[in-house]
């Protein structure tokens, strides 16, 4: 219970809640299909929400198994007091139990430990705890040429080792260290021989550790890691120190004098670089946290951009040497046409390239051009618009960003899909099918190459790969998954069905034919009741025997939308006609009292019957697609332009506006009022008016703005 009233603490949620969700938790469920379909149960708590609350649960018990390890190591070494156990009992985090066991710690030999060997541990308590006047005369008892204490001083120096090792391994001192280090300690960066220009801010630089970014940790972290830079953590050493030297009992005495030396060595020596060690940690660990929610963020809005439904696409992968290779698909993904078209370089044949291209187009009936944003896209773009200017019919194009492209070309997955294509060919069938379905193409790709993050590759790749496969299940199960057409990358992001199942879903669909009914779900080797209970509510049959198996009306709720369906003089085939009589909101909590349902499931209900089968992806705005090509020098300051965020990150958001180097618009240009993070103003997918500020032809950099005045 302790652990369910902290959970709901920190989360501000009630214990009954945090125990419920526990208990789904425990008992299988998934976090989709717990945010989706057990709401009455959870209060409401959404995905993120239930995603925070999972990985605290994971910390906590961590965190209490690690208490009854340390607890039990303290007994087998004969160090147990119950003073020791109410603290290790009572510690918060992991650093605070970690803190209270190193002094137990096994570790290599020490000074403290050869002078304990040597029989100095009494003279050291002696000096700790009594007025001692004469320090010779303490020590003199324990020099012994024999055990390896030569002389007084000696004996001396080896009480003050043990002293100061003590000393550093205080809990109690760590924390008020740890805690003055965050709240007053600065950074400061300076440039090592050879330094590389990127990192030319931090060649003098220095700012409070409280206030320094995430994204500056990051490339503080990274300099240093190349060798660019050295990196220093500084405090008021004087201060700290001096508040430590207080703890001596007799100060001003000679055994005192000794005493405050202990600390002063320690301090230096053992204590302050396990401090610096622990905050460098600890403020990497926020950074990284930070890093990643950003990635996770900007690839859920990516993910969830709508599709582009009913459109033949053309795709284009743009290549110098190579060629471009070109792939047209129908509006369900089906490949029409490939093709390599060379039309990048000086020495190229460009008309005969138009011609190809308006070839194909003509006899494909294509509607949009995706063209891929690598190497040679800006050549590629400035073709296409020529030759869709003297297409008959309207045609646009646009830019889609084919990060990742590569990755899943030479996937065996994509082998597989494509086994007769090369590796270039099945990246423009990639760049054409993203642009129609953004989702159901990019899961295809490990979501860490897709890149729309900052500093992905200096953050801990466990962590971010759990966190950006989470983003991909709830997005996967938000929309829906058409179980006839969905390809094993989608089907493993279903809640509730695992690599294996995915693979015998789809043999189970060659083998069978077509799934009629989720019913017949059950029939796949291994898909028993848990996983039918977590995933058949996200899995659509469409034009099957059961109209319901078309909507996200879950199975366990098929009766309460039968008897609403029923009584509002709706069913079966006329379900989209009647239900325009759908209750009202007001009328909901009544309606909801009379099927003897929750009123969170039963609005869910109505809300698919009203719309059956519907993507929630379509209310968002659609991409956006382009007409003609803008140069580089076209773009001037004080310019206005139209353009789609590309990437968000704590310092601003990267516009594409046309050109082939996307704009910048930096935090404190995205908005007339103060902006504490781009998020706020801004999403990846996004359309957004900007202002062009500066243009940079040597750095092919350019600025730009998003405020109104």
């Amino acid at each position: 219970m302790k652990l369910i009233e902290q959970l709901a603490k920190e989360l501000k949620i009630r214990p009954k809640q945090v125990e419920e969700t526990v208990k789904l938790l425990d008992g299988g469920a998934t976090v989709p299909f717990i945010a989706r379909y057990r709401k009455e149960t959870t209060g409401g708590l959404d995905d993120t929400t239930l995603r925070h609350l999972t990985e605290r649960l994971e910390y906590l018990r961590g965190l209490d198994k690690r208490k009854k390890d340390v607890l039990e190591r303290l007994t087998e070494l004969g160090k147990w007091t119950e003073a020791l156990d109410g603290k290790v009992k009572a510690a918060l985090t992991l650093q605070e139990v970690e803190d209270l066991y190193e002094p137990y710690r096994p570790k290599r030999r020490t000074r403290a430990m050869a002078a304990r060997e040597k029989g100095l541990e009494g003279l050291a308590r002696t000096l700790q705890n009594e007025r001692v006047p004469d320090t010779a005369a303490a020590a003199k008892n324990y020099v012994n040429p024999d055990g390896g204490v030569a002389s007084i001083e000696e004996a001396l120096a080896g009480a003050r080792d043990i002293l100061a090792e003590e000393f550093a391994e205080d809990a109690g001192a760590r924390g008020v260290a740890r805690r003055e280090m965050m709240e007053h300690g600065m950074v400061k960066t300076s440039a090592k021989d050879g330094a590389e220009d990127v990192y030319q801010m931090y060649f003098d630089y220095a700012e409070p550790i409280r206030r320094m970014a995430s994204h500056r940790v990051l490339a503080v972290n990274r300099g240093e890691r190349e060798g660019s830079l050295k990196v220093e953590l500084a405090l008021d050493d004087e201060a700290l120190l001096a508040r430590f030297k207080r703890r001596v009992k007799y100060p001003g005495t000679p055994g005192g004098e000794e005493a405050a030396a202990a600390i002063a060595d320690g301090y230096k020596r053992l204590f302050m670089p396990a401090i610096v060690r622990q905050v460098r940690s600890e403020m990497t660990r926020a950074a990284e946290e930070q890093a990643i929610a950003v990635f996770g963020m900007n690839l859920k809005q990516l993910l969830m951009q709508p599709p582009l439904t009913g459109k033949v696409v053309m795709g284009v992968d743009p290549g110098f040497r190579t060629g471009c290779k070109i792939a047209v698909v129908d509006p369900s993904g089906r490949v029409l046409a490939t093709s390599v078209v060379y039309m990048t370089l000086e020495h190229h044949d460009t008309a005969k390239a138009k011609r190809e291209l308006a070839a194909l187009m003509n006899r494909f009936q294509v509607d949009v051009v995706a063209i891929g944003n690598g190497t040679a896209s800006r050549q590629s773009e400035k073709v296409v618009a020529e030759v869709l200017r003297e297409l008959p019919r309207k045609v646009s194009y646009t830019i889609v960003s084919e990060a990742g492209a590569s990755v899943y070309s030479a996937s065996e997955l994509a082998a597989k899909e494509f086994p007769d294509y090369d590796v270039s060919l099945r990246s423009a069938v990639s760049i054409a099918r993203r642009l129609q379905d953004p989702l159901s193409e990019l899961v295809k790709i490990e979501p860490r190459a897709i890149g729309v993050g900052q500093y992905q590759h200096d953050v801990e790749q466990k962590r971010l790969a759990e966190v950006l496969d989470g983003v991909v299940e709830d997005s996967v199960n938000a929309v829906g998954v058409d179980v006839n057409t969905a390809s094993v990358p989608l089907l493993r992001h279903v809640a509730g069905i695992t690599p294996a199942l995915a693979q015998n879903i789809v043999r189970f669909r060659e083998e069978h034919g077509p799934f009629t009914s989720r019913k017949a779900l059950k029939k796949v080797e291994k898909l028993g009741p848990k996983a039918f209970e977590q995933c058949a509510g996200f899995l659509r049959v469409l034009n099957g025997e059961e109209i319901l198996d078309a909507t996200g009306v879950h199975p366990e709720s098929y009766k309460i939308a039968r008897e609403l369906l029923k009584e509002l003089g709706a069913f079966g085939a006329n379900l989209k006609e009647g239900m325009h009589k759908a209750p009202s909101e007001k009328e909901l909590p009544a309606w909801a009292e009379r099927l003897k349902v929750g009123l969170p499931t039963l609005t869910d209900i109505v809300k698919e019957l009203e719309k059956p089968g519907r993507d929630i992806r379509e209310n968002l705005p659609p991409v956006l697609l382009k007409g003609d090509v803008l140069e580089i020098e076209d773009v001037k300051p004080g310019m206005k332009l139209t353009g789609t965020v590309r990437n968000v990150v704590d310092f601003g958001a990267f516009v594409d506006i046309g050109v082939h180097r996307d704009g910048f618009v930096h935090v404190s240009k995205l908005s007339d009022h103060f902006v504490k993070h781009p998020s706020e103003v801004v999403r990846v997918g996004q359309v957004v008016e900007v202002t062009v500020l500066d243009v940079d032809l040597k750095k092919n950099r350019i600025s730009l703005s998003m405020k109104e005045a």
